[in-house]
């Protein structure tokens, strides 16, 4: 599906958490910073209130968690170079690439995502998809770039496929305008509100190798790092 220049080693099972603090190697990005406070939650709006990665769903069956957890297998998790790698413009839009959106779509919807870029999965191309809404299309966007990013912000819990169980505020614009092509090489516009702009938001970020432990404060970050530590050594987080 890509060349081995631009697709990273397979995927260990069992990889080790970094130890350091990723702020001490962050993105230098001042667009978002850490001290907004968090809005009040509104009953109206939970559903907004989601990870950028994740979804909230009904209790799945067993056989949805089996998908899940085999899915989940293919993303790689915090440690892995690849998740901080910038990726590297895609400049053929043949059979290949909407084979690889094809397959992040279907990996995406296993694993109970509401977005995943092509680095989560090792390969490095500006590639990512998402769909916030059950019942709409799986988007593609390929060299998505921000055109606008409006003025409001707002600062939400996010959770993240690659992190599993870390949950932290991030803030982010409101309302943001992506141009960006399809897998088929057609030239697009997003304008995104709410879910939609973050999650957006969220997986170009991964492009660039920046995580929400880079977008948070400083103690949410060492508890998030702390809570992965005690899971992996079979502690409680």
């Amino acid at each position: 599906m890509t060349s081995d220049a631009t697709q990273a080693a397979e995927p260990e099972l069992d990889l080790a958490e970094q130890n350091e603090d990723p702020g001490d190697r962050a993105a230098e990005n001042p667009a978002d910073p850490d001290a907004a406070a968090r809005p009040e939650p509104d009953p109206d709006a939970a559903g907004d209130d989601a990870d950028a990665d994740r979804t909230a769903a009904p209790e799945p069956d067993p056989e949805a968690l089996r998908r899940r957890t085999e899915a989940l297998r293919y993303v790689r998790k915090l440690g892995d170079p690849a998740l901080r790698a910038k990726a590297i413009p895609v400049e053929r839009f043949d059979e290949d690439l909407r084979r690889e959106v094809a397959r992040m779509g279907e990996l995406m919807d296993a694993a109970m995502g509401v977005g995943l870029a092509a680095t989560q999965l090792g390969v490095l191309h500006r590639v990512l998809v998402y769909r916030v809404e059950h019942d709409s299309p799986v988007v593609a966007l390929v060299n998505p770039t921000v055109e606008w990013a409006g003025r409001e912000q707002e600062t939400i819990e996010e959770g993240c496929l690659s992190l599993p169980g870390v949950a932290v505020d991030v803030e982010r614009a409101v309302h943001v305008r992506v141009g960006a092509h399809n897998e088929h090489g057609e030239p697009i516009t997003v304008e995104a509100s709410g879910l939609e702009a973050r999650v957006i938001a969220h997986e170009m970020d991964h492009l660039d190798g920046v995580l929400i432990l880079d977008r948070t404060s400083r103690e949410q970050r060492r508890e998030a790092m702390r809570r992965m530590r005690e899971a992996q050594a079979g502690g409680t987080p």
